[in-house]
């Protein structure tokens, strides 16, 4: 895919503009998630590839610590598996991932009492500026638990996840030494480890989608 090669937008540009490279980059993140909601984990890889360098431009903009950044950007991966069977409109997973980001560098942000920065036309508009203790109560609930969920996996896929969230354009044989796995198997990995997650979220109660939904593939 050509959004591993250059590990962010041609010309430093974002999704969402006018550039024919922007509308690629969207097109590219519809198809990924299309082809992984289907059941292939290589479409997983593709959109974390397309999309990981626009999230990193929105998480950016707030002037958040690195390790700071990082969480905030595997919270939004995260939030995908999730609530993936939520998204009915695949052409709007880049949007939904940008607001995602967005959301939660902002709570990041405000705990830490930093300024929030000036809106970017080029991407999602910016979230409200208020936000209710219950819909606040409601997300660091949903945190805790998804974050319980994935401390439960074992190692290697906690640390495949976390290579997900993190990696713009990571060393697949590099990766492979470190797993003791072929290069090959990173990707079939990587999907069964989020089907676990998928399922270690439904026996708690919290499905991808917020219910119980049968028939879903990994």
């Amino acid at each position: 895919m050509s959004g591993h090669g250059s590990g962010r937008p041609a010309g430093g540009g974002a999704p969402g503009g006018t550039s024919t490279r922007a509308r690629e980059v969207w097109a590219e993140a519809t198809d990924g998630f299309n082809r992984w909601v289907a059941g292939d984990p290589a479409g997983l890889d593709d959109l974390v590839g397309v999309m990981t360098p626009v999230l990193w431009h929105v998480v950016r903009s707030y002037r958040l610590p690195e390790s700071a950044a990082e969480d905030v950007i595997q919270t939004t991966w995260l939030a995908l598996v999730r609530r993936r069977a939520a998204i009915v409109d695949a052409v709007a997973i880049g949007g939904w991932l940008t607001t995602t980001a967005r959301r939660e560098a902002w709570r990041v942000a405000q705990g830490d009492g930093r300024a929030l920065p000036v809106a970017d036309d080029e991407l999602e508009p910016r979230i409200p500026a208020q936000r209710s203790a219950e819909e606040a109560a409601v997300e660091q609930d949903e945190g805790d638990r998804l974050w319980s969920a994935v401390d439960g996996l074992p190692e290697r896929c906690r640390r495949l996840l976390r290579i997900v969230a993190f990696e713009n354009r990571p060393d697949y044989r590099e990766l492979a030494s470190d797993l003791g796995m072929p290069v090959g198997s990173i990707g079939p990995t990587r999907g069964r480890c989020l089907a676990k997650l998928r399922v270690a979220l439904m026996q708690t109660g919290h499905g991808t989608d917020g219910h119980h939904r049968g028939g879903e593939r990994a």
